[in-house]
């Protein structure tokens, strides 16, 4: 795991280019305290950075990477699975390798197989691969965006990087939030491909781009290498046995958790009282012939707490546990703003503070990797919006009822922020899925009253941008049309609220905030293609979701947890308690004050104050839970605009 940045010129490099590259490395370095790597090539126009974290080929797999001839040049992010097997196979083909390293797998694979080798690299990943001879830059992106990766284009010049703050600490960029952006910030749900700054763009999940110099100036295109693609109804094939679809998790989930074991240092777990994650736990305690380190999160609530589930599932696999008990001290101040800054963007519950403090205690423990359970409710239905979305439009009958009146009472706790209260529709989302999934309903709701926070001007200039109508237009409607609900439901969810939430504050961003990597073994797009293959039925059977996934790890799961229903992993909201309501306030008087508020110049500052005596007098629980998320997203807002915009120099 690594960070990456860079820029291309097509005019070629003047002499501060290997300065200015430095110093947009270094605001990586938390992604890669063990090493930088640097190749500038004045003529060329090429400046391209590295920070490396070592996990695989301690010693000689520093980056950048060069093929033999010095022609090719390679930064990576990432890791690649199944490289020992690949590497075998180049060397029995005349190949030569310089490092064990598994990111030089890719150089060979270029030169042998053209763009087409992005086929068969296997991980989670980012790179940048620049190809002298072709005079062309190639950035690709992993599977489903777990490895984040910037570009921004301006005068000639091709800027890119695994984090923003890497492109803005080049003074060529321009430091601007995106009004549109602003929109999707609040609603927490981001369009494809875009972020919170003006002209930055997220190089989609899947993807690879070619940057092909003409001249003084470049061609630039995209490619989609990969989907989530189910089959359509009329493709569908006979289903099989039960035991069938049982023995196939089974098989893909356990090598896929070999591949990630594989490091040169120890490998731990993250562990929650979620199948998910004990289920990780257990594959890997499985094949490993020492206790496996287990590191789990414990919050001061009792409703929101799943330790005691986690420690029956660490007692269960004897493994060696790490509990992290965190308080409202530990939520807010200042590991609230690090985790803002790490973000990039803005999120609704503190779950990711609790997450950057737990990669702290990873760190501290001295771990650098973990196996996470990330992706499994995406493939196998595991969120209440698929419930719902299957209940009301994947079944017919009475029973779909039942089971929907039951599902309403069990998530009771997350109205407001997981599940709407009332049935929403919008007609852009009608038109390309046929319902308006249950996922983007709350975030309606919230954004019906966020929008008119923002500044008159910035209203003015969104008085005909339609939020909703934008993100449906970004899902490819050959990958929806006639599917199950079901399947659009997961698959609209998997290009959106995934990437911009799931593998951003609740990943990436905050583990590699402490320099750790974090694996996700549902993710593995081998596992990803079996499960797209399971029917809707097999992935939901009557009102219990991830069926399959809890047969195939029936008898590596305590019971409890074998029965136990799908439970939201988030952090306690800032109005369940006293001490948490005070630290918010804190926030909220050094963020959110008249003053703050206009220099920023996001929001009108009487209505947010408004909003603000509105939040400190509700005591509906369904209001105060979408207030309270709401209330995160207009401190992101402001505390990102103090961060990379009124003050740059913290960058």
């Amino acid at each position: 795991m690594c960070g990456i940045t860079g820029f291309w010129s097509a005019k070629g490099l003047s002499d501060d280019a290997k300065p200015t590259l430095q110093t947009m490395v270094k605001t990586l370095y938390h992604r890669g305290p063990d090493g930088e790597g640097y190749h500038v090539d004045q003529q060329a126009g090429v400046a391209m950075g590295h920070s490396r974290l070592s996990i695989i080929d301690l010693h000689t797999g520093n980056q950048p990477l060069y093929s033999s001839d010095k022609q090719i040049t390679l930064t990576v992010n990432g890791e690649f699975y199944d490289y020992k097997r690949l590497r075998a196979n180049l060397i029995c083909d005349g190949e030569q390798f310089t490092t064990k390293s598994d990111s030089e797998i890719a150089i060979p694979l270029y030169l042998k197989q053209g763009l087409e080798f992005v086929h068969s690299l296997r991980g989670e990943f980012a790179f940048a691969l620049y190809d002298k001879k072709l005079d062309r830059m190639i950035l690709v992106r992993d599977r489903f965006g777990i490895r984040p990766l910037f570009y921004h284009i301006h005068n000639g010049v091709f800027y890119y990087g695994s984090e923003i703050k890497s492109l803005l600490a080049n003074p060529e960029v321009q430091k601007e939030f995106c009004p549109q952006a602003l929109v999707h910030q609040l609603m927490q749900t981001m369009v494809p491909g875009t972020s919170l700054f003006k002209n930055i763009h997220a190089l989609k999940p899947g993807h690879m781009m070619i940057v092909q110099r003409r001249g003084d100036s470049f061609d630039i295109s995209q490619q989609r290498y990969w989907d989530l693609e189910f089959p359509t109804i009329a493709d569908t094939k006979p289903p099989q046995s039960d035991q069938h679809y049982i023995d196939l998790v089974q098989e893909k989930l356990l090598e896929s958790v070999l591949f990630r074991l594989e490091a040169d240092v120890p490998v731990g777990c993250y562990l929650s009282g979620g199948i998910d994650s004990c289920s990780m736990l257990g594959l890997a305690a499985s094949v490993q012939q020492s206790p496996v380190k287990a590191f789990t999160i414990s919050f001061d609530h009792d409703a929101y707490d799943e330790a005691s589930i986690a420690k029956e599932m660490a007692d269960k696999t004897s493994a060696d546990q790490e509990l992290l008990n965190l308080t409202a001290d530990d939520l807010y101040g200042e590991n609230y703003r690090k985790t803002v800054w790490h973000s990039e963007r803005t999120f609704y519950n503190t779950l990711g503070v609790a997450k950057w403090c737990m990669s702290r205690r990873v760190h501290e423990n001295g771990y650098k990797v973990v196996v996470t359970g990330e992706g499994s409710d995406e493939l196998f239905g595991g969120y209440p919006m698929f419930k719902r979305d299957m209940f009301l439009h994947g079944l017919d009958g009475d029973d779909s009822a039942a089971m929907q009146k039951k599902l309403e009472e069990s998530n009771k706790l997350f109205k407001g922020a997981i599940l709407a209260e009332e049935q929403m529709h919008h007609p852009a989302m009608e038109s390309v899925c046929g319902f308006t999934p249950s996922w983007i309903q709350p975030w309606m709701q919230t954004l019906a009253i966020a929008k008119p926070l923002l500044h008159d001007d910035i209203q003015s200039e969104l008085r005909d941008y339609d939020p909703i109508e934008a993100i449906t237009d970004s899902f490819d409607r050959e990958m929806i049309s006639g599917r199950h609900p079901l399947d659009v439901s997961q698959y609209t969810w998997s290009k959106t609220m995934l990437e911009c939430q799931i593998l951003n504050w609740g990943g990436d961003r905050v583990d590699m905030a402490n320099s750790m990597e974090s694996r996700p073994a549902f993710l593995d797009h081998h596992v990803a293609e079996a499960a797209t293959q399971i029917p809707p039925t097999v992935r939901i059977r009557g009102d219990v979701e991830k069926w399959v996934l809890r047969e195939a790890m029936k008898n590596l799961l305590p019971e409890v947890l074998y029965k136990r229903e799908k439970f939201a992993f988030m952090a306690p909201p800032g109005h369940t308690e006293t001490k948490k309501q005070q630290a918010v306030d804190l926030l909220i008087q050094d963020h959110l004050n008249p003053a703050e508020v206009e220099r920023a110049g996001i929001f009108d500052k009487k209505r947010i104050q408004t909003f603000i005596e509105q939040y400190k007098q509700d005591t509906d629980n369904v209001s105060l839970t979408r207030k309270d998320a709401l209330l995160n997203h207009l401190l992101c807002l402001q505390i990102l605009h103090r961060q990379y915009i009124q003050n740059p120099a913290s960058i």
